[in-house]
């Protein structure tokens, strides 16, 4: 017997998963998709076994629908499928980085003989688009389900057994408590990140020497400001009860620093980063997360014609990808720093001992 699997949304999130259930004995995976030439790429790529242009077809006997549109739509597709004849026992998830709001939206609706939980795998790229959708996205990541109270435990362990073809690990939790810790560790660094480069922006617009000197650390550390507007506008906002709460926090941990500098009280300051020192050392440094982690090395190359092809031949002879590489600084004299920057922790092992071993002085 068959199990029909439907996508909607198939880009990066939903193509991956797609690439994870699509060929597996007894698994048929179906995409929707809303233009015919976006039909025909999924299918050129392999990515689904079938594409339809049609909401009816796809989610017609449908024993799991995965919701992988952007968060300010999920509402509006789970109310379309609400009004449709699913199939008795259907279990419909999401892929949302917020849980409570369509949570509430599924208890609302209740709809006769389906099941809905909530899910988020907790990873991403990057890259966009289902031309980055990778069998090997989920890996070691961590994909949080939020069942509401009441769902039969059997269609929760038929979505874990399922979701085990991602390799992924799976963590159960309360819709408003993933909210809590998601807008935590990532909702509010987006934010916080947004305002520091906004920040500097508007010192920038009287004095361009702080752009030209923002370059390398300040680039790394607010790289997560260059997010896609849209998509967060649509998180903030989902999370908004969340996102107020932990901004008061942040204002007292900003005024704490206030309250240290106007007494010159270096003892505060220094038991400060010692704390958050210690707290960050336990966490763990490769395992994937909602925000990306950085594969980059940085290597003191001299200033002089073919040192950049010649690394980049090293690197591509062993079969090691890279993704970008970039000149930070480089002036008369004075050695250059490259960017090394690659897709796959172990691209980004393999070249750092390969560099190391042809005597380049490599940082990470």
């Amino acid at each position: 017997m068959t199990t029909k699997i439907a996508i909607f949304g198939v880009g990066l999130i939903g193509g991956s998963l797609a690439l994870c259930f699509k060929g597996k004995e007894g698994l048929t995976v179906v995409g929707h998709a809303h233009r015919p030439e976006s039909a025909a790429k999924y299918l050129a790529r392999e990515v689904v076994d079938q594409a339809t242009l049609s909401i009816e077809e796809a989610a017609a006997d449908a024993d799991f629908i995965f919701l992988c549109v952007p968060v300010g739509m999920l509402e509006e597709y789970l109310l379309k499928l609400s009004t449709l004849p699913l199939k008795p026992g259907c279990i419909i998830t999401d892929v949302g980085s917020t849980k409570a709001s369509i949570a509430a939206c599924a208890r609302a609706l209740d709809i006769p003989g389906v099941h809905f939980i909530g899910g988020h795998p907790m990873a991403g790229s990057e890259r966009s688009g289902v031309e980055a959708a990778s069998s090997l996205l989920f890996e070691n990541a961590y994909y949080v389900l939020t069942p509401p109270p009441g769902v039969p435990e059997e269609a929760y362990a038929a979505l874990q057994s399922l979701l085990l073809h991602t390799k992924a690990q799976i963590v159960r939790l309360e819709p408003e408590r993933h909210d809590e810790i998601v807008g935590a560790i990532s909702h509010l660094p987006h934010i916080i990140a947004v305002a520091l480069v906004n920040q500097v922006h508007a010192y920038d617009n009287t004095d361009s020497l702080y752009s030209t000197l923002a370059a390398g650390g300040f680039r790394d550390i607010t790289r997560i400001a260059s997010s896609d507007p849209l998509i967060w506008r649509d998180i903030l906002l989902n999370n908004r009860s969340v996102m107020l709460r932990l901004l008061q926090d942040w204002n007292e941990e900003v005024a704490s620093f206030i309250r240290m500098l106007e007494k010159e009280d270096g003892e505060a300051i220094q038991e400060a980063f010692r704390e958050a020192n210690g707290f960050r050392s336990q966490l763990p440094e490769r395992r994937k997360g909602m925000i990306t982690p950085l594969f980059e090395l940085h290597i003191d190359v001299p200033d002089h014609p073919g040192i950049i092809g010649r690394i980049a031949t090293e690197l591509g002879d062993q079969g090691i990808n890279l993704s970008n590489m970039q000149i930070i600084e480089s002036r008369e004299d004075v050695p250059g720093i490259m960017r090394l920057s690659f897709r796959q922790e172990q691209d980004f092992e393999r070249a750092k001992k390969l560099l190391q071993q042809k005597d380049y002085t490599v940082y990470v």
